[in-house]
């Protein structure tokens, strides 16, 4: 019996946790937020519990920004006014470990690497491909950066 309320118990204290430090996503939801309209995909985001961090206006793009609980993750939605191809989901975090697992899932999946560049910023990026499914990791500068996702419709 005491067995069966420690497993319990740490079963709660193990999935508490993971609802405090905040939730990753599958890839599969970065490309189905990237469909969303503006309004779906806020009311969307706050249903993981990520509250508002940032909003970005300029004469090409709109952007909103969310962090997770724990302020492990972040992730933003960007529409662009005149080239709807450009409209993209950014989600970052810092974990080497889940960098790992994204590049392994995308490669099983289907996406080749097709190109490697410098952001305007100076970070590398590689972009992959699947038919038409474009997703471009960018890597950190420094190791207080992050990594990022940049899902494209």
């Amino acid at each position: 019996m005491n067995t069966i309320k420690i497993v319990l118990i740490s079963l709660f204290c193990t999935l508490l946790h993971a609802q405090m430090s905040g939730q990753a996503f599958k890839l599969e939801e970065l490309a189905r937020f990237n469909q969303l309209n503006m309004a779906a995909f806020k009311t969307e985001i706050k249903t993981h519990q990520y509250t508002f961090y940032d909003k970005t206006e300029s004469p090409i793009f709109i952007l909103f920004e969310y962090d997770s609980p724990g302020y492990i993750y972040k992730i933003g939605k960007f529409e662009y006014t005149e080239d709807k191809t450009q409209d993209n989901i950014e989600f970052q975090f810092k974990d080497k470990k889940e960098h790992d697992a994204y590049i392994k899932k995308m490669l099983a999946s289907g996406y080749k690497e097709t190109e490697k560049g410098k952001i305007m910023t100076g970070e590398i990026y590689v972009d992959y491909f699947k038919n038409k499914a474009q997703i471009r990791m960018v890597y950190p500068k420094t190791s207080r950066d992050n990594y990022t996702i940049l899902v494209f419709k």
